[in-house]
């Protein structure tokens, strides 16, 4: 399983890494911004949470059914 959790791992850096090269290049970058590179990375392994969904309608009620 951890085999797994490992390709799964490089594939997301592989991933982040192509796109953000990728996206480099198209704005016509003449050096790697590293950083940018590095922030891709983080966010790929990290991702952040997905917005707030709202209220389900079991939690709604009189005063906050809006």
């Amino acid at each position: 399983m951890a085999m797994d959790d490992e390709n799964d791992r490089r594939q997301a850096i592989a991933t982040a890494i192509k796109a953000e090269l990728e996206r480099q290049a198209q704005n016509g970058a003449v050096r790697i911004d590293v950083e940018a590179l590095a922030e891709a990375i983080d966010i790929a392994l990290d991702p952040p949470a997905p917005a707030g969904e709202g209220r389900h309608p079991d939690e709604l009620n009189a005063t906050n059914d809006d």
